[in-house]
């Protein structure tokens, strides 16, 4: 009976909430996920962003699983470790509608804490587990290689700069839809040999768009083509050029409350490899919500791997964004 009792009281806030009104709705876009796989996230990997620009900080923190043992002909790939990331941004709107922007992110790979939860989460709700349970618990292991030779090698514990990313945006409607088209860089200034970069230089070039479908409602869409340079780790690794798209909604339940889902597709920068979960497409559903108060705001999102391809089994994204 007391059990029924407090779940009522969730239920009555929650119509509480949804029955609110008053006040101008302010959308804040996307939220700020990328693909944290480690054999994608140093070759430029994608994020929704909003057509809009705007003078920002935000400083975002993630955490990751990453598992997979596979193996084919040719390459040989053991994955098994959390990542945790801090992600600082900054941009700032000069000239007429031309935003200019620059990402850090400071990586650290460990053996992690949480093998057990995801065994007996996975048995419980009769889940694929990957042969996870196969492997001991919490025992870092990164290791790419072909033909028997090591081409990757990640180190566990400590903390290393990844690879710090330019970014240019530049509005051509300012209307609705609003559109704008975009061009990064990403500097090599990841240490490669510790699998915090690639080594190399990489670009992309996209196009995005903001749609507002009602007074509470916006969508966002975004496409693009990343031009990743080689991985020079242990060994070289030719990459190629990879496409992605993505798009999201965010409904404003209160002029400070959102609620956002979203979803982006990307195809392997990899040769073939014979590995399914790195040559098929990567897909990042997110789910999340955005408290916004004048120019502060907080937000909280899960990333999910529908695709079990290029992508971790989960993240858990924190952020704080500030606006000028």
């Amino acid at each position: 009976m007391i059990e029924k009792k407090l779940l009522v009281v969730p239920a009555i806030l929650l119509m509480a909430v949804l029955t609110m009104s008053g006040g101008a709705y302010a959308f804040e876009g996307p939220l700020q996920v990328r693909n944290q796989f480690p054999l994608f996230m140093h070759a430029d990997a994608p994020g929704l962003e909003s057509a809009r620009t705007g003078d920002s900080f935000t400083a975002g923190f993630s955490y990751s699983s990453v598992y997979m043992a596979k193996q084919s002909a040719e390459w040989n790939v053991l994955l098994d470790f959390e990542l945790a990331m801090l992600d600082l941004q900054y941009r700032k709107v000069v000239g007429h509608d031309l935003e200019l922007g620059i990402r850090v992110p400071v990586i650290n790979f460990n053996g992690g804490f949480m093998d057990s939860f995801l065994n007996d989460f996975h048995r419980t709700f009769n889940l694929p587990n990957y042969n996870r349970n196969e492997r001991p618990l919490n025992e870092f292991a990164y290791e790419v290689r072909k033909n028997g030779q090591l081409m990757i090698k990640g180190a566990s514990g400590g903390a290393g700069l990844g690879d710090i990313r330019l970014s240019a945006k530049k509005m051509i409607f300012t209307g609705d839809p609003a559109v704008s088209i975009s061009a990064g860089l990403e500097l090599p200034t990841g240490d490669a040999h510790k699998g915090y970069g690639n080594g190399s230089l990489d670009a992309d070039l996209s196009v995005m768009a903001d749609k507002r479908l009602s007074d509470r409602i916006m969508a966002y869409v975004n496409a693009g083509i990343i031009f990743p340079g080689d991985v020079k780790a242990e060994q070289t690794i030719r990459l190629k050029e990879s496409f992605y798209a993505g798009g999201g909604l965010e409904y404003l339940v209160t002029p400070e409350l959102g609620l956002i889902g979203q979803a982006i597709f990307q195809t392997s920068p990899y040769p073939k490899t014979g590995i399914g979960n790195i040559d098929r497409a990567s897909v990042l559903a997110v789910f999340g919500c955005r408290y916004t108060k004048a120019k502060d705001s907080i937000e909280f999102s899960l990333t999910e791997d529908p695709n079990t391809a290029g992508a971790p089994d989960f993240t858990v994204n924190f952020s704080y964004k500030r606006k000028f």
